[in-house]
């Protein structure tokens, strides 16, 4: 027997409005104190935009919002990524060729543990289609021996892929967004902002009283009461969670979830159940999360030491949460998890 579960969201927000799932904009007037908000259902998830003082952003950045998913999901036959995987080439548009870019340097920055071309790999176990199954290792060893992020090349806006690869950028794509409209709206004088991208969060500034906001991870365990595992504050950061909850299936009383390695083509399962990270750039911490989720405890522990510019929270299947110096006085385990022993990582 089969049990199917998929849950998109991977972060909670302790301060955000009611979602709907069609797109609104709800706001009183033009006032600094005043919050705007903003939902819509995009890249399979619901999204909320809030941003104080000026309400035309919201229009604009949902418009990006968009026009990228158009332009880079891997199952709009008319999107770019599309026709690369269908004609092995094309030519990018500007912002597909930023997140192309930035997304095989994170792939190098790795060594491979965030590898784009899985995607073959990810259709086969089901997680694009939701018709879940476990592949034969025949089948997944026909599939490996297409991923490999080096034989891609991009130059300049023109990109190319070896015969039998297949590209998928979701793995980074609402980190780039995020980054997209956090930009716009520093330049358009926004100085309060929270961007809730389906669990990819972005805040900008503090809120209008200067209280840093309050993001919730996601609690991985399934016999969680509140659903909260622990709090971050934060101001001008992405906080972006990866975990083997947020889609996954169950067949003879084996999980899977959509999580893969790309050395095995199986899901990456070595301990670790959630891992976040919190940064400046959205698409590096959306893309780390992936891969260092993969990579292990110690493997993304000897990550974080020899890179800066991110923190992270790792919690582990026996209940163990490990957090790094940067973030030890901003995070806080909820009362539920107050018991489970804290390891502080320094460099």
């Amino acid at each position: 027997m089969k049990k199917i579960t998929a849950i998109l969201v991977g972060a909670l927000i302790l301060i955000i409005c009611g979602c709907s799932a069609n797109s609104s904009i709800r706001s009183d007037r033009e006032n600094t104190s005043i919050m705007h908000t903003a939902s819509l259902f995009a890249m399979d998830t619901v999204m909320e935009l809030q941003a104080y003082g000026n309400e035309e952003v919201l229009s604009e950045a949902e418009a990006f919002i968009r026009d990228i998913e158009k332009k880079v999901s891997v199952t709009n036959e008319d999107s770019e990524i599309s026709a690369l995987n269908k004609n092995g080439q094309t030519q990018l548009s500007d912002n597909t060729a930023e997140l192309f870019k930035e997304a095989l340097n994170i792939c190098k920055q790795t060594e491979g543990a965030l590898d784009i071309s899985i995607y073959p790999v990810l259709r086969a176990w089901g997680f694009t289609t939701g018709e879940y199954q476990v592949p034969s290792e025949k089948e997944l060893m026909e599939l490996l021996g297409n991923v490999d992020y080096r034989k891609i090349a991009l130059e300049g806006s023109s990109v190319s892929i070896a015969d039998g690869m297949q590209i998928d950028l979701g793995s980074v794509t609402k980190g780039y967004t995020g980054n997209k409209i956090a930009e716009y709206f520093r330049q358009q004088g926004v100085t309060s902002a929270l961007i809730n991208l389906g669990g990819n969060v972005q805040c900008i500034g503090t809120k209008p009283n200067g209280d840093k906001w309050k993001v919730a991870i996601k609690s991985p365990f399934k016999d969680s009461k509140s659903g909260v595992f622990a709090v971050i504050e934060a101001r001008d950061a992405a906080i972006i969670t990866s975990g083997g909850y947020e889609r996954f299936f169950e067949e003879n009383g084996q999980t899977y979830w959509h999580i893969l390695d790309p050395k095995t083509g199986r899901p990456a399962q070595n301990g670790l159940i959630s891992v976040t990270i919190i940064g400046e750039n959205g698409l590096i911490c959306d893309g780390l999360s992936t891969a260092l989720f993969v990579k292990g405890l110690d493997g993304a522990i000897d990550y974080w030491k020899s890179h800066d510019g991110f923190d992270a929270v790792f919690i582990t299947d026996d209940g163990n949460v490990y957090i790094t110096q940067g973030i030890e006085n901003s995070c806080t385990l909820t009362a539920e998890y107050r018991d489970h022993e804290i390891h502080v990582l320094s460099k």
